[in-house]
C-alpha cells in the first residue's frame, strides 16, 4: 500500500503451520533497516513478520486489523515519529510489546529512557551500516523471545498443554523490624513499572530508595533525572561512600553493583565491580545481600519486570535476615522472569502491580514505624 506517509507491506504466515510463531511488526522509515531486520527474522524459526511500515502514520492505520506480539519501532522518523506515536501504538496494540530499535538508543539516551518510561518494553541499538552481524542477530532474537516467553518454538504448538505453575502463596510482611531503606531491582520493562511505583508513593514516605536497573552506563545519568521528575525526589547516581539520606533516590551506576555499607553509624553506598553468578552488572543480588547484612534485615526489597533470575539470591538473604521482598505481578510485567523466580522460591510477601506495591510499601512502613 502506498500513500503520502510511505509504504506498508503485509506478510502471511505459512498455511497449516503447527507452530504459533511470534508475530512481529517492523516500523522504520529506512528501507535498508526494514529489509535487514525482516531477513534476520525470516531466517530464524518461530517468527512471523505480519507487517512492515515505513511511517508511524501507516502503522497506526494498520494496527487495528493486525494481531501483533512484538513491534520493532524506530524513534527517529519523518512525520509523526516514533516518540509521538508510541502512546497511540501502546493503546491500540494493548497486548503487544514494543522494542525500540533506533540509532537514538546510543546517541539520544534521553529519548530512549522516555520511551521506556512511557511503556516500551526494551531497547536495542540499530547499528550503522555493516553492523548487523551474527552477534546483533542473536541479541535481537533473544530480546524478542524474552518478550514472548510463552511463544517460543519449543512450547508454542497450538493447543499444546501448558505446564501447571505452582501456587504462589505470599509470605507475611515482616512487622518485627522497622525498615531503614527500600531497594528496588528491575530489568526489561522495569522503567515503566518503576515510574508508576514512584509516582504512587505518598510524599510522606521518606525512606531512602536504592535502585538497580539493568541499563548501559551511558544511560544512567539520564535515567536518574527521569526518576527525579517522576518521583519529585532528589535522585543521583551512587558512588563510593555516597551518604544514604531520607527522601533520596540513589541509582546504581551502569558499570558496577550498588552496595550498602555502614560507616560511623550511617549508611553509605559502595560500588562493586566483581563478577556475580547471574552475569549481570549492575546486579540486584549484591544490593540486597549487603543491605541485609548492614541493616540486620531492617529493609524492604522490590523486584519489578525483568528477564532472568537476578535478585533471587539476594532476596533469600534479606528474608533470612528478617526483611521483606515484594514483586510485580505477571499481568503487569513486560517479562515476568525476575519477579517469578522470587515468587516461586516462596520469598515474596506480595505479588502486585506497581501502584498497589507502592500502597503496600507505604502502609507497611507507616505501620512498622509505630511499633
Amino acid at each position: 500500500m502506498d500513500s503520502r506517509f510511505g509504504t506498508i507491506e503485509r506478510s502471511v504466515g505459512p498455511n497449516g503451520s503447527q507452530l504459533r510463531p511470534i508475530r512481529v511488526m517492523i516500523i522504520d522509515d529506512s528501507l535498508i533497516a526494514r529489509t535487514v531486520l525482516a531477513r534476520i527474522l525470516d531466517e530464524a524459526e518461530g517468527f512471523e513478520i505480519v507487517a512492515k511500515a515505513s511511517s508511524a502514520e501507516l502503522a497506526l492505520a494498520e494496527l487495528g486489523s493486525l494481531s501483533v506480539d512484538v513491534i520493532l519501532l524506530d524513534l527517529e522518523m519523518p512525520g509523526m515519529g516514533g516518540m509521538q506515536a508510541l502512546p497511540k501504538i501502546l493503546a491500540m496494540a494493548k497486548s503487544a510489546r514494543v522494542l525500540v530499535v533506533s540509532t537514538l538508543t546510543e546517541v539520544g539516551a534521553k529519548h530512549t529512557i522516555a520511551a521506556l518510561q512511557m511503556g516500551a518494553a526494551d531497547t536495542m541499538l540499530k547499528p550503522r551500516s555493516g553492523g548487523f552481524d551474527q552477534a546483533y542477530r542473536a541479541t535481537l532474537l533473544a530480546k524478542i523471545q524474552a518478550l514472548c516467553p510463552n511463544l517460543s518454538a519449543a512450547d508454542s504448538r497450538v493447543g499444546a498443554p501448558q505446564a501447571a505453575r505452582p501456587a504462589l502463596a505470599p509470605k507475611q510482611l515482616s512487622a518485627s523490624k522497622s525498615p531503614r531503606l527500600l531497594a528496588i531491582g528491575a530489568s526489561t520493562g522495569g522503567i515503566h513499572a518503576l515510574c508508576i511505583l514512584l509516582r504512587t508513593l505518598p510524599r510522606e514516605f521518606d525512606l531512602p530508595i536504592l535502585v538497580t536497573q539493568h541499563l548501559p552506563e551511558s544511560f544512567i545519568p539520564v535515567f536518574a533525572r527521569q526518576l527525579e521528575a517522576a518521583s519529585g525526589r532528589t535522585a543521583l547516581v551512587g558512588g563510593d561512600r555516597t551518604p544514604i539520606e531520607k527522601g533520596q533516590i540513589i541509582v546504581a551506576p551502569g558499570d558496577g553493583h550498588l552496595l550498602v555499607h555502614e560507616r560511623n553509624g550511617k549508611l553509605v553506598t559502595g560500588i562493586g565491580h566483581f563478577p556475580v553468578p547471574n552475569g549481570c552488572r549492575p546486579s540486584v543480588d549484591p544490593m540486597f545481600e549487603t543491605m541485609a547484612e548492614t541493616t540486620d534485615g531492617r529493609a524492604l526489597g522490590v523486584v519489578l519486570s525483568g528477564m532472568g533470575r537476578d535478585g533471587v539470591e539476594g532476596a533469600a538473604k534479606l528474608v533470612a535476615a528478617g526483611g521483606s521482598i515484594l514483586v510485580q505481578d505477571e499481568a503487569s510485567s513486560a517479562v515476568w522472569g525476575m519477579p517469578r523466580a522470587i515468587a516461586e522460591a516462596g520469598l515474596a510477601s506480595a505479588i502486585l502491580p506497581p501502584a498497589e506495591l507502592a500502597t503496600r510499601i507505604a502502609n507497611h512502613a507507616k505501620a512498622a514505624a509505630w511499633k
